[in-house]
């Protein structure tokens, strides 16, 4: 009996090493926004440890990693950057001190920016778009990219992958079936939107975005009535607005303007519920 209790033990003992050691070979991804961490979830499952280095709420344009951000890089296998967003290539090269392995993969490869729309801290306006993820097609293709980076960081699983991307893959299809769907008709009307942050998605669904920042900043008194006169001439009726760049400015402009204010945030995780309430938004306004 005592002998039996010792065997059992021992077994116990072995199966919490066993535990232990699978939680502790669970390799990590750095990823940079949130979009990006759905979409790698939905290709690789539980296989890794998905860490990103912007929070809900976070503005891209102006963050800064924390330490625990960092240190997640420098214990990741693999950082995935999504591309034109400046904060990426200074936590890039602070990785590689500490982390000299560390795999870069670009997951906007092959993704067709479109440019003019945002300023540079240096005041240039030929700076490319950072917001790729707003585009169900780039979605597509930022998958296809984390698919292959992936299959090269985990060969073994790769059939495992697939799979996963084509399910995923589908769910886009459908999510951009819907899209066009609720906004037959309405190619080349225009929305509002504080920051320019749906150029994308206006390229995809044949509308136009008027945004109404001035140059990354709250907009000089100057430059108040002519926006608010060229937002009326776009015919709009909705104007978005991020958490992260609201504005009182943004709210004087809607109420000069009588449109329908719609709180979006692009950066969230569940993005694909975002978009098709942009898109709802904008159907039905």
């Amino acid at each position: 009996m005592i002998l039996a209790l010792i065997c059992l033990a021992a077994i116990a003992a072995m199966i919490l090493i066993s535990c232990g050691n699978s939680v502790q070979e669970k390799r990590m991804i750095t990823v940079s926004i949130l979009p990006q961490k759905f979409m790698l979830k939905k290709i690789v499952g539980d296989r890794f440890e998905i860490s990103c280095m912007l929070n809900e709420g976070n503005n891209p344009e102006a963050y800064e990693p924390s330490m625990t951000h960092l240190m997640n890089i420098e214990h990741s296998v693999a950082y995935f950057c999504i591309g034109y967003i400046g904060f990426e290539d200074a936590i890039v090269g602070k990785a590689h001190v500490n982390n000299p392995d560390l795999k870069i993969f670009n997951t906007s490869k092959g993704v067709e920016v479109i440019r003019g729309t945002h300023f540079s801290p240096e005041g240039e306006h030929n700076e490319a778009d950072p917001h790729l993820w707003t585009s169900v097609a780039n979605a597509i293709k930022i998958s296809q990219n984390m698919l292959a980076a992936v299959v090269e960081l985990d060969p073994d699983n790769a059939d495992e992958y697939t799979r996963n991307f084509n399910a995923f893959k589908s769910e886009l299809d459908s999510l951009d079936s819907r899209i066009k769907s609720q906004l037959a008709g309405k190619q080349g009307s225009a929305f509002l939107v504080w920051h320019p942050s749906l150029s994308y998605f206006a390229r995809d669904y044949g509308l136009r975005q008027v945004s109404l920042e001035y140059e990354g900043k709250e907009i000089p008194i100057d430059k108040l009535k002519q926006n608010i006169d060229a937002a009326r001439e776009s015919g709009a009726h909705v104007l978005f607005v991020q958490r992260e760049f609201d504005s009182r400015q943004a709210e004087t402009i809607g109420e000069e303007l009588g449109v329908k204010m719609v709180k979006i945030n692009p950066m969230s995780y569940n993005w694909e519920t975002e978009l098709e309430n942009i898109a709802n938004a904008i159907a039905n306004n």
